[in-house]
């Protein structure tokens, strides 16, 4: 089952397709692939912590915040997973996929075994990114644990305005960078948002950092047209924005879902859809997103799925 298709026609459009979040799942569970995930993520971060997690102190009252909305909205959404218990000032966090059990007190750091971003990251399949909210409007990213990327890496993007962020994105300046930033702006407390963003990628791989673009190239050379079902993945970010109620700042969160072109072919207006908006694509986005070196033989293969 495929839990989110990006397009709703067959045309290729740059726009930010937000959508008030209306289920109020901030973070969202997949079973199936829960634990591989949170294994990965503390693979990830023991063996080199600098390529994916920075949580600076000056940024620690928003850390705590996003701590206390995402344990809480866990509990509330997932209760059969996840629960959380308060003795004095003490909590008491129960993650029964993991069977863990962490006792903190909010606000004291010491209580926890890392910092409170960090620590909570290890326990959701998002990635978490804080925008921080200040005078110039700039939105710069402060603090973020990011596992699983596509294509690129948290400390290339630390300390960047939002803006600067996206702007090697092709048409995202001139099509939504406008209504991108006055989307920050006028973000209310208790009014998160959502879209979608998707990619192809010819590799499995989740924590696409620059590092692994070696792998990639290499994938890509090997591939053949027997194989592309197979060996390509359709990736789908689930983005949230939110505004912290006490410091302002924005949480972006990324949960990123992928499958093998082989799961989404098996439905004929997926296929036909996705063909419509491959051949409207601007060639500028087809190498940003890097289906351009395989672009010819992606089409070929959804013909024939049709």
């Amino acid at each position: 089952m495929i839990p989110y298709f990006p397009f709703t026609t067959d045309a290729f459009s740059m726009t930010m397709g937000v959508q008030a979040l209306t289920n109020n799942r901030i973070v969202e569970l997949d079973p199936k692939c829960y634990l591989s995930e949170m294994y990965l993520k503390r693979s990830l971060l023991e063996t080199n912590y600098t390529d994916y997690a920075s949580t600076p102190i000056e940024t620690l009252a928003s850390q705590w915040e996003v701590l206390q909305l995402l344990l809480h909205n866990l509990t509330q959404n997932f209760p059969h997973a996840f629960t959380l218990t308060k003795t004095g000032n003490s909590y008491r966090w129960y993650n029964a996929l993991l069977q863990e059990t962490t006792t903190f007190e909010i606000g004291n750091d010491s209580s926890l075994p890392y910092a409170p971003l960090d620590w909570v990251g290890r326990q959701v399949q998002e990635d978490l990114l804080l925008l921080q909210a200040d005078a110039t409007r700039e939105f710069p990213l402060i603090a973020g644990q990011l596992c699983f990327p596509n294509a690129w890496c948290l400390q290339e993007k630390l300390g960047k305005s939002f803006l600067a962020i996206h702007q090697e994105v092709p048409l995202f300046a001139e099509k939504i960078g406008r209504s991108s930033q006055l989307l920050l702006e006028r973000l209310k407390v208790g009014r998160a948002v959502w879209r979608a963003n998707w990619g192809i990628k010819n590799v499995s791989r989740l924590n696409l950092i620059p590092q692994y673009y070696d792998e990639v190239a290499k994938a890509q050379q090997e591939l053949t047209p027997d194989a592309i079902g197979t060996r390509c993945f359709f990736r789908i970010e689930r983005q949230v924005l939110l505004r912290l109620p006490q410091t302002g700042d924005i949480l972006f969160t990324i949960h990123t879902y992928q499958f093998p072109l082989a799961i989404l072919t098996k439905d004929i207006q997926y296929t036909k859809t996705l063909i419509g908006v491959l051949q409207t694509t601007p060639p500028e986005v087809l190498r940003y997103k890097g289906i351009a070196p395989f672009a010819e033989m992606l089409l070929a293969y959804l013909y024939t799925c049709q």
